[in-house]
């Protein structure tokens, strides 16, 4: 069932997060907006970690996710909230965390899917702001 932007930032207003968090990653592509709108509330530095596994249809373009770039922030003792759009497989999740595992710790966020922090988790759905 399609979100409205205003389901869906009603969701982002309402969250609860019993963690500190030193900084944001964002997966990238699709856990930039997300990030962002958190950003909003918790107001720390926003990292992108790029990663990919799927195109633009939601169709595996890998066998197993891909780092596309090196991380170029540090992460190193860090508490991480760690954000994407959507968890399906978790395996993008896995190698972010694999990736950064001199963390301090890593929760993470979803807008749909199973996550520390998630707004929803069922069905794919088209997230509002994509065009």
């Amino acid at each position: 069932m399609a979100k409205t932007f205003d389901e869906v930032m009603e969701r982002f207003r309402s969250i609860t997060f019993r963690d500190e968090f030193d900084i944001i990653v964002a997966i990238a592509n699709g856990g930039i907006v997300p990030a962002a709108i958190l950003n909003q509330r918790l107001q720390k530095e926003i990292y992108l970690l790029k990663i990919n596994l799927r195109d633009e249809y939601q169709h595996p373009k890998y066998e197993r996710p891909k780092l596309l770039s090196p991380i170029d922030f540090d992460y190193k003792n860090k508490r991480i909230l760690l954000v994407d759009d959507r968890i399906k497989t978790g395996s993008t999740i896995k190698l972010a965390k694999e990736l950064m595992d001199e963390a301090a710790t890593i929760k993470t966020f979803a807008v749909n899917g199973n996550a520390d922090y998630a707004l929803y988790d069922e069905a794919c759905f088209k997230f509002p702001w994509i065009i």
